[in-house]
């Protein structure tokens, strides 16, 4: 194994894990966030020469947003089943699982620009200026954008009283 390849090896188990959560953030979907991390490791790969120098994070987080955004804009057509294939249970996981569902629900609400913003901007933690060159929009559709989707946040995390106006 050259000596590139071994840089590329310890990128990937150090990032993918933080990679695939983004990714999963993004889309919605683990099957769909494990396909958009593959193959931007495998376009990071492909690039490795150029991009080790750099910030090879920053560039595969860039290539899985931008494949992610021609996801939605060319969407695939699945076949959900209606049968799942048995999985072994793997002690108790029910608190992270309800977590999760719940994140992925609110998230759910939200558009596909509104979600992809959220996600750059607050869970990945980048500058609005970064997010607005990542999506390739402006900085005001960002600032706006993001406004917009933390409001419906708060509404659809608020209490059923508050949003009824009911009292308990």
């Amino acid at each position: 194994m050259s000596r590139g390849d071994r840089q590329f090896v310890e990128f990937v188990e150090a990032n993918s894990a933080r990679l695939l959560r983004a990714a999963h953030l993004l889309t919605g979907d683990r099957h769909q966030a494990e396909d958009a991390v593959q193959t931007a490791l495998a376009r990071t790969y492909a690039s490795w020469s150029r991009v080790r120098g750099q910030d090879a994070y920053a560039y595969t987080r860039r290539v899985m947003t931008n494949l992610t955004i021609d996801r939605w804009r060319r969407p695939i057509k699945e076949h959900v089943q209606e049968v799942f294939p048995d999985r072994p249970a793997v002690g108790d996981f029910t608190d992270d699982h309800a977590q999760q569902e719940w994140l992925m629900e609110v998230l759910g609400r939200l558009t596909a620009r509104e979600r992809a913003i959220i996600v750059l901007r607050h869970y990945l933690d980048l500058p609005e200026a970064e997010v607005a060159a990542e999506l390739k929009v402006s900085l005001g559709t960002v600032k706006s954008t993001n406004s917009r989707a933390l409001a419906k946040l708060r509404i659809s995390m608020a209490p059923a009283a508050l949003i009824t106006g009911e009292d308990r």
